[in-house]
């Protein structure tokens, strides 16, 4: 089912453009949720008509995101954790102990901003990318030292 969007979806698209998803998506969640509009010539020309405010909340979005980008940019975390004689760590340190870590920096982010593919497990410095906006993702510094 054609439907146009309404407000940026991640996982979907930005404001404005048209997107195909399951029936049963669009009725059950998008529409009703006021998130999309059937695609319809009619709702196609109302759209056009608020394209222009649509282009000012998208201009908005990314800088608002860019700010953030800079924000994150250079940031380091330290996080200890307990280690074994070989220096792997028992456990492992996942999204949440960032999140947390960059909590007590003051810095908020979502659980879904992490982009940590794996977790990690062993200790010293990594990079870990942060989806501020789509095709904005700084990478902050995440060192893993021992607990003394």
């Amino acid at each position: 089912m054609k439907v146009l969007l309404t407000e940026t979806i991640d996982s979907l698209g930005i404001i404005g453009s048209e997107v195909n998803v399951a029936k049963g998506y669009a009725r059950n969640y998008l529409i009703p949720q006021k998130k999309a509009l059937i695609a319809t010539p009619q709702n196609r020309k109302q759209l056009e008509q608020v394209k222009a405010k649509f282009e000012l909340q998208i201009a908005k979005e990314k800088n608002i995101a860019e700010e953030m980008a800079e924000k994150l940019q250079g940031v380091t975390v330290t996080i200890p954790a307990k280690v074994s004689e070989e220096d792997r760590l028992y456990g492992s340190i996942s999204v949440r102990d960032i999140i947390e870590a960059l909590d007590k920096q003051n810095i908020t982010v979502e659980k879904r901003m992490v982009l940590l593919t794996d977790p990690i497990k062993q200790i010293g410095t990594h990079m870990v990318p942060i989806r501020v906006y789509k095709d904005v993702e700084p990478e902050i510094t995440v060192e893993i030292v021992p607990e003394s």
